[in-house]
């Protein structure tokens, strides 16, 4: 089979290169390779009563198949160059925020339409966040929420399916270089084409990595960033989630200068696992419909950590970490803020007794005896530091849930228009190690697209 653009992966980035492709050049001859599952057929065996814990599935559906892990996400587009990734730095940062928008509009109009989009543009929290030693940094964010955002997904996929060849459960083994294109195999299935676009995601980082070494391609080591999820009743933060929904804020810790944020907040959400290459961790989702909606709010409290030589397998750092919450806690370790401070492991006892109801089903234990003390101090000054701005997060009874991982791909060699050394391979997403967020993933899918179509503005 002989393909005009070969995309291996359907993510976002590889789902709106796609689009794009179809959009610009309808004559192309495109095929999607994806290791995972249709949207449909994305069923986790987690149901917390025959299955309540993570039975190790050779394929995780909720990190694999259309859509890539954002598929049941809290579908956040954090439309900024603030955070989310660097694409600003290969096409500009005109560029990256005019593609988000654009992205914005194609989700709006493929059911997203009635969902909101949040600003920090002339807020009065960015003052209250300085006056007591945080930074909130600028963004719009369209909030979907994982119910809406899985309709904008069928919808997309509706309009591609007839359009695109989409070869689901099909792994891409092995990609060739041929004299004018590139040759991937895939089980038994071998396809050739001239443009070929990698959009693998983090749970694809293993196969990148393999992939550039055996393609001699240039990759640098990236960072890991290691926390816990936060669970505290939702009025606490309300006054900052009902006006943005999601306040990024970054925090500088007196002991050891690290900087400590916040990631993924999902007010009235729920807490959920995450299967990270076998590694269970923990995630958070929101809805948007009200019907879904729970009595409490979570987010992540995040340290990043970047290696220098020799040591340069930061993932190996950040899996090892999570692996020993694994050992631990059979899964994510569960504890109350009190108990943490009081140098003690929590119980079931306590956890039913407290304010906070739990929305994950997970081990009380001792996050001290798993995350390293620099990180832990860190957490905690930030938790607070956030109380002076949201009075009762530090409260005994917040939970928190270890270990949160976000593993970052290596960072691989590419120009200005996305692509390695060897031309019309193009390497997009969070594969690339260059975008962090579904916002910037979805951005480099097109603008690969208008490259290869040759309609870049």
């Amino acid at each position: 089979m002989k393909y005009d653009v070969i995309i291996v992966g359907a993510g976002p980035g590889g789902i709106f290169s796609a689009y794009e492709l179809v959009k610009k050049s309808p004559s192309l001859k495109i095929g999607v390779f994806e290791a995972g599952y249709s949207l449909e057929k994305r069923k986790c065996p987690i149901d917390g009563v025959k299955v309540k814990s993570c039975i190790k599935c050779k394929t995780c559906a909720i990190m694999s198949g259309f859509g890539g892990a954002g598929a049941f996400s809290d579908g956040k587009y954090n439309i900024t160059n603030d955070f989310g990734g660097t694409l600003y730095e290969f096409i500009g940062r005109k560029e990256a925020m005019d593609l988000m928008k654009y992205v914005d509009e194609i989700n709006t109009s493929h059911g997203g339409q009635d969902t909101h989009m949040y600003s920090t543009a002339g807020t009065g929290i960015k003052k209250l966040c300085i006056q007591n030693k945080l930074k909130l940094l600028d963004a719009s964010v369209r909030h979907l929420g994982t119910d809406i955002n899985y309709i904008v997904l069928e919808n997309l996929y509706a309009e591609l399916k007839d359009k695109v060849d989409f070869y689901f459960h099909t792994p891409v083994d092995r990609l060739d270089i041929l004299e004018n294109g590139y040759r991937i195999y895939a089980g038994e299935e071998t396809c050739d084409c001239e443009k070929c676009i990698i959009s693998v995601g983090r749970s694809g980082s293993k196969w990148m990595e393999r992939v550039c070494s055996e393609l001699d391609i240039p990759t640098k080591s990236n960072r890991v960033d290691i926390g816990v999820r936060v669970e505290l009743p939702a009025v606490i933060f309300s006054h900052l989630t009902d006006e943005l929904y999601e306040s990024k804020i970054v925090y500088r810790t007196e002991k050891f200068e690290d900087n400590v944020r916040t990631f993924c907040m999902n007010p009235y959400g729920i807490v959920v696992n995450e299967n990270t290459n076998g590694i269970v961790t923990v995630n958070g989702h929101s809805y948007e419909g009200t019907e879904k909606r729970t009595e409490n709010t979570n987010f992540a409290l995040l340290v990043a950590k970047h290696f220098s030589e020799p040591f340069k397998d930061s993932n190996g750092y950040g899996e090892s970490i999570a692996r020993l919450s694994n050992m631990l806690g059979g899964g994510v370790i569960v504890q109350r803020f009190g108990d943490l401070v009081r140098g003690r492991r929590s119980n079931a006892k306590r956890i039913e007794e407290g304010m906070v109801t739990p929305t994950l089903a997970a081990t009380p234990g001792d996050l001290s005896l798993v995350l390293p003390k620099r990180i832990l101090d860190g957490i905690i000054e930030m938790i607070y530091a956030l109380d002076k701005i949201a009075p009762g997060t530090a409260n005994d009874d917040t939970l928190l849930y270890g270990v949160e991982v976000k593993f970052y791909n290596m960072e691989v060699a590419i120009n200005e228009n996305l692509e390695t050394k060897y031309p019309g391979l193009y390497v997009i997403g969070d594969g690339s190690g260059v975008t962090h967020s579904l916002s910037h993933a979805s951005a480099s899918g097109i603008y690969v697209a208008r490259h290869i179509t040759g309609t870049l503005s």
